[in-house]
């Protein structure tokens, strides 16, 4: 027989883990990205002599990962160097009220009680018995399996799963939830931001989101070498098992033969085969017919609300007035505003809330001189849209850093030191998304069962990445990549039997 070849198209986080346990099981793997470094969505940027992190910061749920390189006999400890935060993030408000969040649950209880009294301590105790009881009844039967459907979910569930999510309201948002939870609107605000790691609106999004509170509780670390070290370790493993990267390629269109795949044609006129493709993309781009024809009925399109875009700022520069930690957020008081902003006026938040990854520091590290930042705001994604003027960009900039510096932080700015990238950027970069950085929002309670499945109508061609099933997020992409791989390996086995029945005048060989 011979060797099964897989294309894997975006060396994006969900792209890597499926070309590295494909490699490792033997298959003949190309993927081709047409950027020119692995990663994706976990990119650097170059700024004033300084690698910024300029994607996603922060990274959780490392079970994940120890797992992925025990499966390819690999150790992470032995190839990244993992530092965890005893600050899970500091928090700030323009009114000039702060509170950071630990690693150790009483110490954050403790910084509750100082911040908002004892009762919200207690509160804040309750929470936690939820957020945990949430995240152990989800994290099998959803986080870590093919996407059920409804009635499946809620066999696998039972009873006791039922009864855990019927207590959070099950026709209720998150920001409903955490009403029943806190009294202090602060705390409420703060835990409600969770949504946004999912590219949702606390107003709009299902109370289970609560679940990403207790995701950093478990842990949050830093990588040397900054985020970007990961996809470049995927990479590494999965070329030393044999699999091929080409950079700088694109994808013109999927071809299909007999109603499945059959290889991939790039822009430069080079085709190759394949026995099937793993598309590592928003599944949207597929339905704008950005890959070709064949692709565009794949999955069912739906009413797919997007996610959130964001503007941000990598910056090499110097700051002054607020000690930083690693993960700092700033709030406005109006926070419902932000959020009506982008969702139903389609503009830039008058109202913005700010997070600021300060990636010299963590640990008790202290940089002296300049400093890397990351700066970022929620936005609507609009960016294949003309919504968005250059003055409306220009003041959401302005209110951006009047609130840091209403929170006492200056940073000292230049325009050799900072760049900006808006969702008519991320939309450059991930096309078909407007910039989503999420894939579709998740509103509703139903949308957890709204997305893709890693296989899709067409035999053959596989999903992967934050725009389908488990979701958006470093650990979520690499559980999809996951998944892909083992569907991927099922219609390699399932293509190969029929093969055989072919060659054996219709009857299975033993």
């Amino acid at each position: 027989m011979r060797e099964r070849h897989v294309v894997v198209v975006g060396a994006g986080m969900g792209g890597l883990v499926s070309a590295l346990l494909l490699a490792h099981q033997g298959v003949h793997v190309t993927v081709i990205e047409r950027g020119l470094l692995p990663g994706g969505k976990v990119r650097q940027l170059q700024v004033d002599g300084a690698a910024i992190d300029s994607g996603p910061t922060v990274f959780t749920m490392r079970w994940v990962f120890d797992e992925l390189f025990a499966s390819v006999g690999a150790s992470m400890d032995q190839l990244l160097k993992l530092q965890t935060l005893d600050v899970l993030a500091r928090h700030a408000w323009a009114d000039g009220k702060h509170l950071d969040l630990f690693a150790d649950v009483q110490a954050s209880t403790d910084a509750i009680g100082r911040f908002a009294g004892l009762a919200e301590a207690r509160n804040f105790e309750r929470f936690c018995l939820k957020t945990r009881e949430v995240y152990d009844t989800l994290q099998a039967p959803y986080i870590q399996t093919t996407l059920p459907s409804v009635m499946q979910f809620t066999k696998v569930l039972g009873a006791r799963g039922l009864a855990t999510l019927a207590s959070l309201g099950v026709m209720s948002s998150l920001w409903e939830s955490l009403g029943r939870y806190f009294q202090n609107d602060k705390l409420r605000q703060l835990f409600a931001r969770y949504a946004t790691y999912c590219g949702s609106s606390p107003w709009q999004a299902p109370a289970t989101l609560m679940l990403i509170a207790q995701v950093e509780m478990d842990g949050v670390w830093t990588i040397e070498g900054g985020m970007h070290a990961l996809p470049q370790c995927l990479e590494k493993l999965a070329k030393a098992r044999g699999a091929k990267f080409l950079y700088g390629q694109s994808v013109q269109r999927i071809h299909t033969a007999q109603n499945k795949v059959c290889g991939v044609s790039l822009t430069n006129g080079e085709t190759i085969e394949a026995d099937a493709v793993v598309f590592n993309g928003d599944v949207s781009a597929l339905h704008a017919g950005l890959l070709g024809p064949a692709a565009t009925q794949a999955t069912p399109r739906g009413n797919r609300q997007r996610s959130l875009s964001a503007v941000t700022w990598s910056i090499n520069a110097k700051t002054s007035g607020f000690e930083l930690d690693r993960h700092n957020v700033f709030f406005q008081n109006h926070y419902a505003a932000e959020f009506k902003d982008i969702f139903e006026k389609q503009q830039l938040p008058s109202a913005p809330t700010v997070y600021v990854c300060a990636q010299d520091r963590g640990a008790g590290s202290t940089p002296s001189g300049s400093e890397r930042l990351l700066c970022l705001v929620n936005a609507p994604a609009v960016g294949d849209q003309s919504l968005l003027t250059d003055e409306a960009i220009e003041r959401c900039q302005h209110l951006t850093f009047q609130l840091l510096r209403q929170c006492g932080l200056e940073i000292q700015t230049t325009a050799h030191n900072t760049q900006r990238t808006t969702p008519m950027g991320f939309h450059k970069l991930f096309p078909a998304t407007g910039g989503a950085l999420y894939g579709q929002a998740t509103h509703g309670w139903m949308s957890a069962f709204s997305r893709s499945n890693a296989t899709t109508s067409i035999p053959g061609l596989i999903l992967a990445g934050g725009s389908v099933h488990p979701g958006p997020g470093v650990p979520m992409a690499a559980m999809s990549g996951k998944l892909a791989a083992a569907a991927t390996m099922a219609h390699l086995v399932s293509t190969n039997r029929s093969q055989r029945v072919a060659t054996s005048g219709g009857m299975l060989t033993h």
